[in-house]
């Protein structure tokens, strides 16, 4: 008799191994501006901002999970809309703000996490305990933060450049670059970025037991 499957939780912004990056011709740049496309663009490749966004299938469930890998659209989705994740619900709110969940790295600077730029979007509190397990950033140390003031940033993926005697510019360097920079016009998108201002650090724990006391 066959041994039952065990289900796992799979973070809804994970990549699936059947999610392959799109086939699509090399991009080509403007020689003016340097603004970087699609020969055959969709509707869906750029964002509301006008940045160009990397093709990438949507078929969650489809294979194995890549728990290291992150899925453009999903991750945009969630982070924009303040959702879960794990799950994809509402991210957590109290009269604090949103719950996230970070690498602890308060040495880093006086008053950290405030001012932050994060690619990884919030949680729900029934996730937040899984999303330590799951997340490859968290696994050694994290700490939960309350954000009562997150605004869109700008996004994170591959600058491109320019290929003298060529139509084809070339990815150079991952970065991270505000939409109000110029050079997000040559920036082939893979991660919504977020800056955290009003920061209050709290103990998870005692989020969790509050939420179970008021359950």
């Amino acid at each position: 008799m066959p041994k039952p499957r065990r289900l796992i939780t799979v973070p809804y912004i994970t990549v699936w191994s059947g999610e392959r990056r799109a086939s699509v011709p090399a991009l080509v740049a403007n020689p003016r501006s340097g603004r970087i496309a699609y020969r055959r663009e969709l509707l869906a490749d750029r964002d509301e901002r006008g940045v160009l966004w990397n093709r990438t299938e949507s078929r969650p469930g489809k294979g194995r999970p890549q728990y290291a890998r992150v899925h453009p659209y999903r991750q945009r989705y969630v982070m924009r809309h303040l959702r879960c994740q794990i799950c994809a619900s509402p991210a957590d709110r109290s009269h604090l703000g949103v719950l996230w969940l970070l690498h602890d790295d308060r040495s880093d600077w006086p008053g950290w996490p405030e001012q932050m730029t994060v690619t990884h979007p919030p949680v729900c509190l029934p996730c937040a305990r899984l999303a330590t397990r799951l997340c490859p950033h968290l696994a050694d140390r994290h700490v939960a933060v309350r954000v009562k003031n997150p605004r869109i940033h700008g996004v994170y993926g591959f600058l491109y450049t320019p290929v003298p005697g060529s139509p084809h510019p070339m990815p150079t360097t991952e970065v991270t670059v505000p939409y109000t920079d110029p050079q997000v016009r040559r920036v082939l998108a893979g991660q919504l970025v977020t800056l955290l201002r009003d920061c209050t650090l709290v103990d998870l724990a005692d989020e969790l037991a509050t939420t179970a006391t008021v359950r």
